[in-house]
């Protein structure tokens, strides 16, 4: 494994953190040597083009580089709960998935251990993987890893947050989200080209971008479309997300502490129409719930 995706002085992310976490000390992103894993599973909840009839297979990573204030998984990215395995184990629980039906590999907050996941889809590839594989991630790339894992990687599946500055530092803690989720997403099309689908409608390759409308802050989700559809136009699908529920430290934060309504969220969905979008998932009916968060209770991990 090269420099850039080394673990001794990690760089794997924008915050550039260079610890060394070989000898066990954990990064920014709250990660160490080992991974964690919180779940393994089918979710019927994904994208139709990535869930199918069975779902897709999900393998939910711990830490993230991100923080975000309102994160719906708070309890594996900001407090670290999981299972650490060995890289043979995270093999065969991606066989597993494959044997229990799902449509793709989802690989859910993925980037703070690519190095390992690399090796062990090497090893479940010489065994017999042939599911789509999909970094499902949170956006906050640097595109030079995205340029070095995109051929083990079938399908990009990035959030993109924010288009503003003070959106990203006051709810992420990353002022530069904005600069490297671009240059992620350019790395990502170049990569992968536009999207491309099996006969039964899976998503075989391409990049799908999620974007999760936040209360009182419509009009940035509109000036965010514009860039999207500005840079990519159709070489990107999009699936617009209406289930913001406040929770984590939302509370913290009055402005968001309080559901997305149908005025806000279809107002955006009117402006990607407006601009000729049409390759867009969207969500109809009540999906603000907490009944729509996994439990990370190590299913699927031991």
């Amino acid at each position: 494994m090269d420099d850039l995706l080394s673990l001794a002085r990690c760089r794997l992310c924008p915050r550039l953190c260079g610890v060394d976490r070989l000898t066990g000390a954990a990064g920014y992103c709250g990660a160490g040597a080992q991974v964690r894993v919180a779940l393994a599973t089918l979710h019927p909840w994904e994208e139709p083009c990535l869930a199918g009839t069975k779902g897709a297979g999900t393998v939910f990573f711990s830490h993230c580089s991100l923080g975000c204030v309102f994160c719906q998984n708070a309890e594996i990215s900001g407090r670290g709960s999981g299972i650490a395995i060995d890289e043979a184990r995270l093999a065969a629980i991606f066989l597993e998935q494959q044997q229990r039906g799902a449509a793709t590999l989802d690989l859910v907050t993925p980037t703070h251990y690519a190095p390992q996941i690399l090796r062990a889809l090497a090893a479940a590839r010489g065994n017999g993987l042939a599911l789509p594989v999909v970094w499902n991630s949170g956006g906050y790339e640097r595109a030079e890893v995205i340029g070095r894992i995109s051929a083990a990687v079938d399908v990009f599946l990035p959030d993109l947050k924010y288009v503003d500055e003070d959106s990203a530092r006051r709810y992420s803690g990353a002022a530069d989200y904005f600069r490297h989720a671009a240059g992620a997403l350019r790395a990502m099309v170049q990569a992968k080209g536009a999207p491309r689908f099996d006969a039964s409608g899976i998503m075989t390759s391409g990049v799908l971008v999620r974007h999760l409308v936040l209360p009182g802050r419509r009009h940035e989700s509109m000036r965010l479309l514009d860039w999207l559809w500005g840079e990519f136009g159709e070489s990107v699908h999009l699936s617009l997300m209406n289930q913001y529920t406040p929770l984590y430290r939302a509370r913290e934060f009055p402005e968001i502490n309080r559901p997305l309504t149908t005025f806000e969220y279809r107002s955006v969905v009117d402006h990607a129409l407006s601009l000729g979008i049409r390759r867009c998932y969207i969500q109809e009916g009540r999906t603000a719930s907490k009944d729509f968060v996994p439990v990370f209770d190590g299913r699927g991990v031991i």
